[in-house]
């Protein structure tokens, strides 16, 4: 697609001067060396080791190898230059017990990645929590028991008093709501549980644990320095009038169980009770502790949901089921562009969540901490890796977020999802999302296509309009010349219907009232 403006004209769309342009990772899915420098074992090591729940049998003990490869992945982002990285710090690399005795070994190693990236003039961005729980905390009942909120506050407190003011934002956690959901109601993530009563119950503590590390940690931190949470935000939207009532459900329990409590101190009316906390889980001031103020809402956004009535036993092209409500399904358009994860590009998806989040919140910072695309890379005889659905997937994502700021949305920046392939989850190493190829066999980096691309954005603050002038990338070496854009996205293989919605939506399509 060609960016065009507000006006049809073709033109390149600048950003703020001050805008942050960053890339992502998480410390289970790139750092690897699980079982080295004092760390303790995670549910995700314990899950990654139990047959059948991984794609091929894949684990993160290996993953990118950047424990070992600091030095090579700091050069990386300063060859991308970005100005900012956001990474999470593993916790049971700091308190392999989840409590108690610090592991010095493991705050050296964040103590000198933070320090490498502030010798490069990259603000480091550090996630608190990005799903490793500790095993043993696990065993007491993890994000089910109340206590582990405590325990993370008291982590938190630890990671801030002592790398201080030389992290330049904090996130406390990352998106609790696959936690709660993947991990505790369905299974498909760890801890692998699935029962709805440990969900609600981890949804509640979840929250709780974020309220009490802000405060933990503004104890710790000067004034100076922001702490939020990153939040997996989907618009909702229905195909049709009597799918009204299922997306405004929808919307409740996908965004607004989390969203709400983080900005009102309460729970959403419209959600099915079983997927709220009890009553006698949520003590006096558990609320006003989960809303006090965040300096910034992290947003990560990948897809919309699109729901519509259909017959569960006659399913037809683009449906799947929508689990728990009967009599509607998730809907997705065949002819609409998928990545490999069986997720819809939308681009205008972002851009209608980045103004309803304005609306709710006026003024608030928005950082965008995840987006990125899945396809199905590799690496041409040449050298080269042609990852033209993810330089489409970006000028598209880039150019809503530009038209976001254009319309007074207060967004600061805008961070991809991932500098490196890596281990993804339940997929293991089927699919990629990075920047930079990685062979998992020799640890050896690789800059995409889309590297290229992003490398021009982020050290110009500018989206080039139109087609760029085709050139040949240089295996190994981060390309200065442009790239073509404009080459329609492959439509992507469909062997899962992951949630998600639609790009170029229907005439029939509406978004629900007040929903994102």
């Amino acid at each position: 697609m060609t960016a065009t403006s507000s006006d049809g004209a073709s033109a390149g769309r600048r950003f703020p001067p001050d805008f942050l342009w960053g890339a992502s990772t998480s410390a289970y899915q790139i750092e690897g060396a699980v079982d080295e420098g004092g760390r303790g074992r995670s549910v995700w090591d314990t899950f990654t080791h139990t047959p059948g729940q991984i794609h091929a049998g894949d684990t993160g003990n290996i993953a990118c190898d950047s424990y070992h490869r600091v030095e090579e992945d700091l050069t990386l982002l300063s060859e991308l230059g970005v100005g900012g990285y956001r990474f999470s710090i593993a916790w049971p690399r700091i308190q392999p017990s989840g409590r108690g005795t610090v592991n010095e070994a493991g705050l050296d190693y964040y103590r000198a990645l933070v320090a490498g990236l502030r010798d490069r003039g990259i603000a480091p961005v550090a996630t608190v929590y990005h799903w490793d729980l500790p095993q043993a905390l696990e065993d007491l009942g993890g994000w089910a028991n109340r206590d582990t909120a405590e325990r993370f506050a008291d982590y938190a407190q630890l990671l801030a008093r002592a790398l201080g003011d030389e992290v330049a934002m904090w996130i406390t956690l990352n998106e609790p709501q696959q936690v709660a959901h993947q991990g505790y109601r369905v299974g498909t993530h760890a801890p692998g549980k699935t029962d709805f009563a440990l969900a609600a119950a981890a949804t509640h503590h979840l929250l709780l644990g974020h309220g009490l590390a802000m405060r933990a940690m503004r104890g710790a931190l000067s004034g100076r320095v922001p702490i939020g949470i990153s939040l997996d935000v989907h618009p909702v939207r229905p195909a049709n009038e009597d799918a009204l009532e299922a997306a405004t459900v929808l919307d409740a329990e996908h965004n607004r169980i989390f969203l709400e409590p983080v900005l009102h101190g309460t729970y959403p009316e419209a959600a099915r009770a079983e997927l709220l906390p009890r009553a006698e889980l949520i003590e006096p001031g558990d609320m006003r502790t989960i809303c006090a103020p965040i300096d910034f809402l992290g947003v990560n956004y990948y897809s919309p949901y699109y729901v519509r009535t259909g017959d569960w036993d006659d399913l037809r092209a683009g449906e799947s089921a929508l689990p728990g409500h009967p009599g509607f399904v998730n809907y997705a358009p065949p002819e609409i562009p998928k990545t490999n994860m069986g997720w819809l590009v939308e681009p205008d998806g972002l851009y209608d969540t980045l103004l309803a989040l304005d609306r709710e919140a006026p003024r608030l910072p928005l950082y965008i901490t995840e987006n990125g695309c899945a396809a199905d890379d590799y690496v041409t005889p040449e050298g080269v890796v042609d990852d033209l659905e993810r330089v489409e997937y970006l000028r598209g994502h880039f150019e809503a977020s530009w038209r976001a700021i254009q319309d007074g949305v207060n967004l600061r920046g805008h961070f991809v999802w991932s500098l490196l392939d890596n281990f993804e989850w339940a997929r293991g190493y089927s699919r990629r999302f990075g920047l930079y190829f990685v062979d998992f066999g020799t640890q050896r980096r690789l800059p995409k296509r889309s590297a290229a691309l992003y490398s021009r954005v982020a050290r110009t603050g500018v989206l080039p309009a139109g087609a760029l002038p085709a050139g040949e990338l240089p295996a190994g070496e981060l390309p200065t010349g442009e790239l073509p854009a404009g080459e329609a996205m492959r439509q992507a293989s469909e062997d899962e219907f992951v949630d998600a919605g639609v790009a170029g939506a229907p005439a029939t399509a509406r978004a629900v009232p007040g929903a994102l």
